[in-house]
This record gives structure tokens, sequence and C-alpha cells, in this order.
């Protein structure tokens, strides 16, 4: 097992692996036979940002059991799922924004997330581990109020697609069996979701299988694999964490909106008005 790690430090953005609390740099390309610089780093000393850079998020939606029997629904036929955009991202201890101009509840959603490891399309099942780099935390953060503001079209993208609502990290965890996993939430320290992914319609495995055969899955991508009961608005200012032991621990403050004027950007990147 490795927990991979992407950090700034110095002014200078890397990734390595983590062990105990050293991070081993290493160089070249994370889902590509990655070097050791020899270099190492404090655990203390870095900033970590998401820990890899997808170009999208795939999220499931009613993939649940539990869920599905309290809300009266039926297994899907193929995994549900939306897109959630790059521009959305987030990661650890970076604060989660209340959207400028929606002052209407805005909900944590605690999820196992999946990121794939090599370009995948058509594969066989028992090929599935091969494609799949390891797995993440996320909260997949929803404007609730905007997804059926308009009676004629469900706004999944526009909901969950606020900057600051893809959050995900801190780590990736590598060589782990995910269908043993269970994933718990807490606000302020108050567990508000705690639920196995083994209670999923389509389990991990199961849901990289069928998506690789709508799309090609590549290199980085994150999917959510949905989540269970238990999801509330946070309160302005709260601590949400996302505990999967063995994963990790994402947790990320819920704050008003950003100011409107340029700011630096954690991953890097030129910033854009908030």
């Amino acid at each position: 097992m490795s927990t991979w790690v992407r950090f700034e430090h110095a002014g200078n953005i890397g990734f390595g692996a983590l062990r105990t609390d050293t991070i081993h740099v290493h160089h070249g390309c994370l889902f590509d036979a990655p070097a050791d610089t020899g270099e190492r780093l404090a655990r203390d000393s870095v900033t970590l940002l998401t820990p890899c850079e997808p170009t999208r998020m795939l999220a499931l939606w009613n993939n649940f059991y539990e869920r599905a029997r309290k809300e009266g629904l039926t297994r899907p036929q193929h995994p549900l799922y939306f897109v959630k955009v790059d521009s959305c991202f987030a990661g650890p201890a970076e604060p989660i924004r209340q959207p400028l101009n929606y002052d209407g509840p805005v909900v944590f959603e605690g999820e196992l997330g999946i990121v794939i490891g090599q370009a995948c399309h058509n594969v066989a099942r028992e090929e599935i581990d091969d494609y799949i780099f390891g797995y993440t935390c996320v909260n997949d953060v929803t404007a609730r109020d905007i997804m059926k503001a308009d009676p004629s079209f469900v706004q999944w993208t526009r909901a969950k697609g606020f900057d600051s609502f893809g959050v995900f990290g801190p780590a990736i965890v590598t060589d782990i069996e995910p269908d043993e996993l269970v994933v718990e939430t807490r606000v302020n320290g108050e567990v508000k979701q705690h639920y196995p992914v083994s209670d999923m319609f389509y389990r991990p495995r199961d849901i990289v299988y069928h998506l690789a055969r709508d799309m090609t899955l590549k290199p980085g991508d994150v999917i959510a694999c949905g989540t269970s009961l238990g999801t509330e608005p946070m309160p302005p200012g709260c601590e949400v964490e996302i505990i999967i032991e063995g994963v990790g621990t994402l947790s990320n403050p819920f704050l008003s909106p950003a100011p409107t004027t340029l700011q630096a950007s954690p991953h890097g990147e030129p910033a854009l008005p908030a």
C-alpha cells in the first residue's frame, strides 16, 4: 500500500509518497512509474493540494440499498452519474464557499472516490484493478435548492459545479480492498454519516467497468461512488470531515462567499474572480 500526496512547498508544487510524517518526493508522472528524487520533506512543512489534477469528476446518484429503501427508489439498471467540472475542485483544508448568488442550503455528501490510473475503455471485468490507481475521500457538495428550481430540467451540473464544490483528498491510497471500507462524515465533530461501501448497488470495480463501456476514462479521473443516508445542509463556519479508515481524513471549513478580488490559487494556477 502506498499513500500519494500532492503539495506546495516554498513556492513549488510537487508530489510524493507519504510515509508516516515524511514525504518522499518523486518526479515524473504519478501514474507512470514516478521516480524517487531522494528529497524528503516533513508533512507539516507543506500545504497539501488535491492529490491529482483530474479533468473531470464523475459522480454517482442512487447507489445505496439503505438510502433507496428510505427514499422509495429502486436499483438502477446502470450506474446513474453526472459530471463535475475541473474548476470546482478543492483540496484538503480549502474552504467550501457559499455561492455568491445563492443563499439556499449547501449540502455535504461524504463519498469514496476512485482514481483512474490509465486510459480505460471496454476492459474485461477481471482486469479492472489494473486500471484503478487508488482511492481517495470526496465531499460532493451540492446547492440543493438549485437541483429542481426549473421543473423542466434537473440542474445537476449547476447545483454541483460551483467553485469549491468538488472536494477530494488528502491523498490517494493504492492497493487496498475498497469493498471493506466504511465512509463517515462529521460536522463539527458530530457523526452525520456512517455507512459501508458493501451497501452499494454498484461497488467500485463494477462502477469502473460500466462507466468505461460508456466512455474512455483517463488517468487522474476521479469517480465519486455516491452517498448514503445522513446528508444535511452545512451551517456557516462549520468544519466538515470525510473519514475513511485506511484512506484518510478530508477536512474543510464551510464559509461565506469569497471576495470578488483576485486571489492566489493554491493549485498554482492563475486565479479568477470568485
